[in-house]
């Protein structure tokens, strides 16, 4: 098998558990609205998931771990993507704040980072910007 083959399996593993912990939080409060709907198709195509990957992540309970990144703007981006499904629907539930901090721990950051970086994502959301933005703001 081409190395390749190797790096296009395991960054398709780590998309489809990016896009699994997606659907997590949009269905934390046991449904999805057709706002998140609509987003979780937009994230299934920048993220490569397959029809049969979409159905069976919104059909089963999550079951693929996050996988953190090295790269410390990858889980920013994560995050970034994460916090476009919360406020979807322009509401932060508490569900959703604390599955939001355990994934942003389960990406690699200790907890007061998680913390301070959900602080400053959910008062940077609020004026909705773009991604480098977010970028630059976190980093300042």
């Amino acid at each position: 098998m081409p190395i390749l083959d190797l790096y296009n399996h395991s960054e398709k593993r780590r998309n489809l558990a990016h896009f699994a912990s997606i659907a997590t939080l949009a269905a934390v409060d046991g449904k999805v609205n057709p706002q998140e709907m609509h987003l979780l198709h937009n994230f299934a195509r920048k993220l490569d998931i397959s029809e049969a990957d979409f159905k069976m992540v919104m059909k089963k309970e999550n079951r693929y771990p996050i996988e953190p990144t090295n790269s410390s703007e990858q889980r920013l981006e994560r995050l970034f993507d994460l916090f476009k499904i919360i406020f979807a629907d322009n509401e932060v539930e508490d569900e959703e704040m604390s599955l939001l901090k355990r994934y942003a721990i389960g990406l690699g950051y200790p907890i007061q980072k998680a913390d301070k970086i959900i602080e400053k994502s959910i008062a940077i959301f609020r004026g909705k910007i773009d991604f480098e933005d977010y970028l630059y703001l976190l980093k300042k």
